[in-house]
């Protein structure tokens, strides 16, 4: 049996769904997801470091697609494999065990994109 690509999965399904969401044409959503956007941007804090903590809010909201979305950008903004298991135990003390099977989603989705990289 194949084993699945969390990451690639992933953004096949960011992709399709976020083309249905934009073809409705409906200005709150555009407005949210610029909103959305604009919070990453480079400003007084660096991407790396909003990315980061996206990654903990994920974490503790126990979102897996969030986990993913910001594991890839958070290596993307230069983050190493330390800085994101620092950060993730932060969500794990914040969270407390419930985080524990999306930590274990997380090192999976690391282990692909660090494959990725090389």
């Amino acid at each position: 049996m194949a084993k699945q690509n969390k990451l690639e999965d992933f953004r096949e399904r960011r992709l399709k769904g976020n083309e249905k969401i934009f073809a409705e044409d409906f200005l709150p959503y555009k407005r949210y997801f610029s909103l959305d956007n604009k919070a990453y941007e480079d400003g007084a804090i660096p991407v790396k470091y909003k990315e980061l903590m996206g990654l903990v809010g994920s974490m503790v909201l126990r979102c897996n697609d969030c986990i993913t979305y910001h594991i890839d950008h958070s290596i993307d903004a230069g983050c190493t494999k330390e800085e994101l298991n620092e950060a993730m135990n932060i969500a794990l003390v914040i969270g407390g065990t419930v985080v524990i099977p999306h930590l274990r989603h997380a090192m999976d989705v690391i282990e692909e994109k660090m494959e990725e990289m090389k």
